[in-house]
C-alpha cells in the first residue's frame, strides 16, 4: 500500500536538465541493498554533494526555496538508461509525490504509477512556462489528478492525461499486489470452479 493520491499541493523545484538517467537519480553505489529503505538521502547524490560530503549549494534541490518540495519539475526524457526501480524509491523517499515533464522513459513511468509517484507529462512550452514561475522564489502548485489539472494561483491551468491503470493505483493508494487481491472474489471463483 502506498499513500492515496487524489489531490496533492506542494512547493515546486525545477531541475531543467533533459534525458536525467536513473544512475543520476540514483547512482549504482547504493543498490547494494535488498531492503526498500534508505534511498532518499542519496538522491542525486553525484550532483547534490561535493567530493568531501559537503552539499553543493549550485545543485537546485540545495536551494533554500527547494526545501521541503514535493513537486519535481524536469527537462524532457526524464528517467531514462536503465529500468532500476531504485529511481523512483529514491524520488519518494525523499518526498517527491509528482514529476513534471514534457517526456519520461516508459519503464520509469510504469515505475512511478507502481510506487505512489504521479508522472506528468505537459507540452515543452507548458513546462518552462512552470520553471520561470519557480524564479521568484517558492513556488506551489496544485496537481489533481481525479480532474486530472496542474494549476497554481497565478492563473496557470493545464490539463494533462494519466495512463487509466496507473491511475487507478494512485487514486486508490495500491500497488501491484494490492490492485490483484481487489480481484480476489474472481480467483477464488475460478480457483474453486477449476478444482
Amino acid at each position: 500500500m502506498v499513500a492515496p493520491f487524489v489531490r496533492h499541493r506542494g512547493r515546486a523545484v525545477t531541475l531543467p536538465r533533459r534525458d536525467v538517467d536513473t544512475d543520476q537519480i540514483i547512482p549504482k553505489q547504493f543498490l547494494k541493498g535488498v531492503e526498500r529503505t534508505g534511498f532518499g538521502p542519496a538522491l542525486f547524490h553525484d550532483w547534490r554533494y561535493r567530493p568531501d560530503g559537503s552539499p553543493d549549494p549550485a545543485f537546485e534541490l540545495n536551494s533554500p526555496d527547494a526545501q521541503g518540495a514535493t513537486i519535481l519539475i524536469t527537462g524532457p526524457n526524464f528517467g531514462c538508461g536503465s529500468s532500476r526501480e531504485h529511481a523512483v524509491w529514491a524520488l519518494a523517499q525523499y518526498g517527491f509525490r509528482a514529476i513534471i515533464a514534457p517526456s519520461f522513459a516508459d519503464i520509469f513511468v510504469a515505475n512511478c504509477y507502481r510506487n505512489g509517484v504521479l508522472p506528468v507529462r505537459l507540452p515543452a512550452t507548458l513546462v518552462d512556462a512552470l520553471i520561470r514561475s519557480t524564479e521568484g522564489g517558492v513556488y506551489e502548485v496544485m496537481v489533481d489528478l481525479e480532474q486530472q489539472v496542474i494549476s497554481d494561483d497565478r492563473g496557470f491551468s493545464a490539463r494533462f492525461s494519466a495512463e487509466p491503470y496507473g491511475r487507478e493505483l494512485l487514486l486508490r493508494g495500491l500497488d501491484e499486489i494490492g490492485r490483484t487481491l481487489l480481484e480476489e472474489p474472481s480467483i477464488a471463483a475460478y480457483e474453486r470452479s477449476h478444482a
